[in-house]
């Protein structure tokens, strides 16, 4: 159910450009909503009512996952994949993470999901995401 409303939410912003189809999308992306959340969304409103921007949007909606998926061969550093169990972006988010790290040369990538989290794990659940990042980086650091 998030998958199919947050994907018809970001169909409506690609195709007529609509504000408050961004916000639906927001609010679902966002099933926990971080402490500045009010100014956060006044923030979003006032940026994608500039001139331009809500075209700059809408592009970024249409552009393909595969195009970066086609370049994860060609990763050679290490990789720590974090994604929200809630993410609206994946039918599956789990299955699209394991997919990502099978299509980074082996042994680089790791999966981390933070549950409860959507497609912003760091504004929402910025804790979790640093108690995650923290352990990957100091490792990554200390083989440098």
């Amino acid at each position: 159910k998030r998958f199919r409303t947050g994907y018809s939410q970001m169909g409506q912003v690609m195709v007529l450009g609509r504000l408050a189809s961004w916000k639906k999308y927001l609010d679902v992306a966002y099933p926990v909503k971080p402490a500045d959340w009010d100014a956060e969304l006044t923030r979003i409103e006032a940026k994608l009512s500039e001139p331009g921007r809500m075209k700059v949007l809408q592009a970024m909606c249409k552009a393909s996952p595969t195009d970066a998926g086609a370049q994860l061969t060609n990763v050679a550093c290490p990789v720590l994949v974090i994604e929200g169990g809630l993410d609206p972006d994946w039918a599956e988010p789990r299955a699209e993470g394991e997919k990502i790290l099978a299509d980074l040369p082996r042994g680089i990538g790791e999966l981390a999901v933070v549950e409860g989290a959507g497609h912003y794990p760091h504004a929402q659940t910025p804790d979790q995401v640093l108690a995650l990042a923290r352990p990957f980086l100091d490792k990554t650091l200390a083989n440098a």
